[in-house]
């Protein structure tokens, strides 16, 4: 409870007099209050702090919720807003998550000016404290164990989508609450589509196959991919592998406090450019990862945002050959203020499945 009501404080921290900010979106809602319901407001202003939820889930709101007043809604909650917030003259609400229905109901409702404000909240949630990092290491944990088990039955002859369903069924088995994403399970040529999600293609013997997975272990997300070879490939692939493997790690190397996600970004694409497939390396290097599979900072040639100790990111480079096929390899690490730790332990080094 201590560390959700520092986190209300520093969003309190930010607001002046006669100001308050409403918070709507669920993964925001949950960071600062704890609650694990799906209906429910967080409302603060410099000095109160409300959690504002339907009559199902009031007693459930009191137990999660100590360090927040609860406040059982009116039919409409903007009725209770309203009230709560008599004598305010800004209200923020969360631009990126308040529909333009919603905003027009509220504005209708309160006096004071309703005004849009973008990522205060996630701006909060882009550095982890330690007990989240420990939940993603165990969503990571979960991701290697099931991704080690499955190569064991990668074989020509079964389908993408057999195997992300039985990766699917494996983490839920191992503490997972659900997956983080739809798998990508491209195999052959599908490996071309960097977000391509599994079918019923057959997989068949000479092909890469690419894994990009993930699990939710208490609401927070894991995120691994991998390249697996069925049988033997040809040489192209090979080349390519190992090219997208030494970006990897040598992206992954530079991973320190301090440095942009753009020159994180920059080590990567330098090193697949050079070696001729530049134009075959279209997404970013990476992003944040936490509530949400894909957050703040960005690393990519966009990436301006100065690393941190304790975000949590992915490093994933690529390489997409239309009608050959492709690999990507990412793995998800801490920043720390010199280097970067590891979550994703499964090997990277070429698996070749008979």
């Amino acid at each position: 409870m201590e560390k959700l009501a520092k986190r209300v404080q520093k969003l309190q921290d930010q607001l002046l007099a006669k100001q308050w900010f409403l918070v709507n979106d669920r993964k925001n809602v949950s960071y600062l209050s704890g609650f694990t319901g799906t209906s429910g407001y967080v409302l603060v202003s410099k000095n109160k702090g409300y959690f504002l939820t339907d009559f199902r889930y009031t007693e459930q709101a009191k137990l999660q919720c100590p360090h927040l007043e609860v406040v059982t809604h009116e039919q409409i909650v903007w009725d209770t807003i309203a009230s709560l917030t008599q004598g305010a003259e800004v209200l923020f609400v969360e631009e990126s998550h308040m529909t333009l229905e919603h905003y027009n109901q509220l504005s209708e409702k309160v006096k004071a000016e309703v005004k849009g404000s973008k990522n205060l909240v996630e701006d909060l949630r882009i550095v982890k404290d330690g007990d989240e990092i420990a939940l993603i290491k165990e969503a990571a944990r979960i991701t290697d164990e099931a991704f080690e088990e499955i190569c064991a039955i990668i074989k020509p002859g079964v389908t993408e989508l057999e195997l992300a369903r039985e990766l699917e069924f494996r983490m839920k088995k191992k503490g997972a609450s659900h997956v983080a994403f739809d798998f990508i399970v491209a195999s052959g040529k599908r490996g071309a589509l960097p977000h391509g999600v599994a079918t019923d293609k057959v997989i068949e013997a000479g092909e890469l196959v690419t894994f990009d997975i993930g699990a939710v272990y208490k609401g927070y997300h894991s995120d691994m991919t991998r390249t697996v070879a069925v049988g033997t490939i040809s040489s192209q692939l090979q080349e390519i592998y190992e090219i997208v493997l030494t970006a990897q790690k040598e992206a992954l190397n530079a991973v320190e406090a301090g440095k942009t996600g753009y020159e994180i970004d920059k080590v990567a694409r330098d090193i697949i450019s050079e070696a001729g497939y530049g134009e075959y390396f279209g997404h970013g290097l990476g992003h944040g990862v936490g509530l949400d599979i894909h957050e703040e900072p960005r690393v990519s040639p966009n990436g301006k945002t100065v690393l941190k100790q304790n975000m949590v990111i992915t490093i994933e480079p690529g390489i997409y050959l239309p009608g050959v096929g492709g690999v990507r390899i990412e793995d998800l690490v801490v920043v720390e203020t010199t280097g970067a730790t590891r979550l994703s332990l499964s090997s990277k080094e070429l698996i070749v499945l008979c």
